[in-house]
């Protein structure tokens, strides 16, 4: 085998690699990821007599069942155009984001490192760490050991909202709250838990400020509400190297945090154009 044939062959496997890791944390593999679990949350007040108290009856049979470690599923049908826009919540899997902004971590990667931008990778908000694990995933299939991930999370959910500024309260969502114990053992299944990544367990208003990250190359943000996408970009934006990448997750489907970037970006006369990667994602490349 010629050195052009041994290094094409490389290539093709370190593809293969990344593109079944992106299939493997977004669960597109299984049709059952498109399954809805059925909680006890919703409320029937406003409803007729007889769906009152037929919507009572099935939050309770819920609540039973879920005490016996028992769930119920809806078995809605696997829709790959809904996945591959990071439009539903897969029932397992390890990232909600999508092919396409899947497709932008790999893109902006692979530009730093051909380009040599110095410096870690960041998420704050990380969910089960699929993107995250994405990222290690890159680094380890171009061999780069220089790097860190870092993953910036609660790892207890959502905050409750300050004001009304920054959107619903989600703080409640189970669903949402996902311990650093099991971020840790997610990376672990996809042997990429190593000293390269690197965790800060806290609300960004407390982790973030002495966080001992030098440089940054790639700065992603999931932090949903006016705050933590503030926090986040108050305290991490001066670290991003030149021709770095600063990534929005909810910029087009969050309001709370579009303002917070709008507010960022006209405070510091930051005029780099934001590009749209999907109906919520966007990013822009530091000037």
């Amino acid at each position: 085998m010629s050195l052009g044939e041994k290094l094409n062959n490389e290539a093709t496997i370190r593809d293969l690699y990344i593109n079944l890791m992106k299939k493997t944390l977004s669960a597109s593999v299984y049709d059952e990821s498109a399954w809805k679990i059925l909680d006890p949350g919703k409320r029937y007040q406003s409803a007729g007599l007889f769906k009152r108290l037929s919507g009572l009856l099935k939050n309770l049979v819920i609540e039973k069942l879920g005490g016996r470690s028992i769930i119920l599923v809806k078995q809605n049908p696997f829709n790959l155009s809904d996945r591959v826009n990071g439009k539903d919540w897969p029932m397992f899997g390890y990232t909600m984001v999508g092919h396409k902004r899947l497709d932008n971590v790999q893109e902006c990667v692979e530009s730093v490192l051909k380009n040599n931008v110095p410096g870690d990778f960041v998420e704050t908000g990380s969910w089960r760490g699929g993107t995250t694990i994405f990222m290690r995933a890159l680094l380890k299939a171009y061999n780069v050991v220089d790097r860190n991930v870092w993953v910036a999370d609660s790892f207890e959910g959502l905050p409750t909202p300050k004001d009304e500024q920054d959107g619903p309260d989600l703080s409640s969502v189970d669903y949402l709250k996902v311990s650093l114990e099991q971020v840790k053992a997610n990376f672990k299944r996809f042997d990429l838990l190593d000293p390269q990544v690197q965790f800060l367990k806290g609300w960004f208003c407390d982790t973030l400020p002495n966080a001992p990250i030098d440089q940054i190359a790639i700065l992603r943000l999931d932090g949903d509400m006016y705050s933590s996408t503030m926090d986040s970009l108050q305290n991490l934006y001066h670290r991003v190297s030149k021709n770095g990448y600063v990534i929005i997750d909810d910029y087009h489907s969050w309001p709370s945090c579009h303002q917070a970037v709008t507010d960022f970006r006209t405070e510091n006369n930051i005029t780099s154009e934001i590009v749209t990667i999907d109906w919520t994602g966007a990013y822009w490349r530091v000037e």
